[in-house]
């Protein structure tokens, strides 16, 4: 069994509507275990961070970054890097914003680096772009056409039902990918040692 940890903030519920869309994702791959933390709890649960084989981190984008919350929790988790805790683990990101760009792009730089600096082995979201031709759509997967992490958007004056179904369907696509990586990390151990 392998296990996702998906670390996340959410301000107005979108971050936590697509935290939850990864973590279906990464459900529908068998003997696939997933624990969604808000960054409030990641302290009281960091056994279970620490336990994961693969941490998914989520943040809202606010001004072109991470949120103050999550922040906080990226620094909280020096004490992880003192101890090693999280390296090897595998890693990836995503974050939403009500705009289309919103300069995402430095948020998912953020959840890298934090990721990189614990040692972690990053997964990008391996979709190619899509709504980006003539005959595209926002119906597109990956319609935003990120490639480091899963990036959505959120209309500012709603709540979950301002983000497109196909950001929920890439999102569930990370998870998905995730999961996948994480069984496949799983078992090149054991072929080596047959």
């Amino acid at each position: 069994m392998s296990k996702v940890a998906i670390v996340y903030h959410s301000g107005f519920g979108h971050t936590q509507a697509l935290a939850e869309a990864v973590a279906a994702g990464a459900r529908a791959v068998a003997s696939t275990s997933v624990s969604l933390i808000p960054v409030a709890e990641a302290e009281a649960r960091a056994a279970e961070l620490d336990a994961a084989d693969a941490i998914v981190f989520g943040s809202p984008t606010y001004m072109g970054g991470l949120s103050a919350e999550f922040a906080r929790f990226k620094d909280w988790t020096s004490s992880r890097w003192m101890q090693g805790a999280w390296r090897n683990k595998l890693a990836a990101g995503f974050t939403v914003s009500a705009s289309w760009n919103g300069d995402k792009h430095n948020t998912l730089y953020q959840l890298l680096t934090l990721a990189v600096q614990h040692g972690m082995i990053w997964i990008g979201l391996g979709l190619p772009p899509g709504n980006n031709s003539s005959t595209g759509s926002i119906a597109d997967l990956n319609r935003l056409g990120a490639s480091i992490g899963a990036m959505g958007q959120a209309n500012a004056d709603q709540g979950v039902e301002g983000i497109a179904a196909s950001d929920f369907k890439t999102f569930e696509a990370l998870g998905r990918r995730v999961a996948e990586a994480t069984q496949r990390w799983h078992e090149a151990p054991q072929r080596l040692a047959a």
